[in-house]
């Protein structure tokens, strides 16, 4: 899955690069830091709806959808899924007496 991530956000840093017309990613840059963190508050909510009203299945597609959207935060906002991977990193580290 990591692997796909990264296929996935290398096309959205390519997207802010270079844009392209009618292009969903770049609608979303050119609207700027408020669109962009709308859409990752709406996608949140649907994920919360999908897990307690919904099928599994749409609970996935929300998923992909807010993976999506917080990608193109972290493009926008010039950071890598790299950073978010070594925060994570950092907390689950083996602590040393």
């Amino acid at each position: 899955m990591s692997d796909f991530l990264d296929t996935l956000f290398a096309i959205i840093e390519d997207r802010k690069a270079n844009p392209v017309e009618g292009s969903y990613t770049n609608s979303l840059f050119e609207a700027g830091l408020s669109r962009i963190t709308q859409k990752v508050g709406e996608e949140a909510v649907e994920v919360l709806v999908a897990a307690h009203a919904q099928s599994d299945e749409r609970l996935i597609e929300e998923l992909a959808d807010l993976t999506y959207h917080s990608l193109v935060l972290l493009a926008y906002k010039g950071l890598t899924p790299d950073a978010v991977r070594a925060e994570l990193e950092r907390r689950h580290r083996p602590r040393r007496p």
